[in-house]
């Protein structure tokens, strides 16, 4: 038992995270540590609990993302490979969870045996990229040197300008937003500026549109 690799789930549907967990039980040489909801519950479980050797990783939930959580796991245990597994097909979604650490990315329709791929794979290489999203990531590098391409752009703003961006779809006004964000309301002008320009858009309802259609924000 001494090769066993264990595993973490963390998706916000808990028949699917049971599921998941009494397949994954079945690979031989893994076993599933511990399920969360989302990344905060991931966190606060994790104090407790051996880390994993395997995060397998749903994108979106409610509360912390797989975004924000990959991230974070990428700054406080480097150790642990985090494996996307996601319905989000969209190039823009891959490539940020990507950015944030992830060593692989997989669609939630896909087969037992790909799943036990990537394991495999993440584990004696450190990395799993199946077909599909290979090509995706090759079709993309051109599209990230573009700045009129909305991949390019999404991908290049800074962390700062993505909590505004999100922000600005809310009822706040700007005093309020700048002081969320603890900052003063000339730098709060300046990321609306400077989005202004990177998106091509000269109103607060751009912006809305904008974060909606790439899922920063849901309606």
């Amino acid at each position: 038992m001494s090769d066993t690799k264990y595993i973490s789930i963390v998706d916000d549907h808990t028949m699917f995270r049971k599921g998941l967990t009494a397949l994954i039980n079945l690979f031989p040489d893994y076993r599933v540590l511990f399920d969360a909801a989302n990344g905060q519950d991931f966190i606060r479980q994790l104090q407790s609990k051996h880390p994993p050797d395997i995060l397998l990783l749903d994108v979106a939930m409610p509360e912390m993302d797989g975004y924000t959580t990959a991230h974070w796991v990428r700054v406080n245990h480097p150790e642990i490979k985090v494996l996307a597994l996601s319905t989000m097909e969209s190039d823009s979604a891959i490539i940020k969870m990507i950015r944030n650490g992830a060593k692989g990315y997989l669609l939630k329709d896909a087969e037992p045996a790909e799943l036990k791929l990537a394991f495999d794979a993440v584990i004696s290489r450190g990395y799993y990229y199946n077909d599909l999203i290979s090509r995706k990531i090759i079709q993309s590098v051109n599209l990230l040197t573009d700045d009129k391409n909305d991949l390019g752009i999404f991908t290049r703003l800074s962390e700062r300008e993505m909590a505004f961006l999100k922000l600005a779809c809310s009822e706040k006004t700007y005093m309020q937003i700048a002081k969320e964000m603890f900052v003063s309301e000339r730098t709060v002008d300046g990321y609306r500026e400077s989005l202004f320009n990177k998106l091509n858009i000269t109103s607060r309802v751009g912006l809305a549109i904008y974060a909606i259609k790439n899922g920063l924000v849901k309606i």
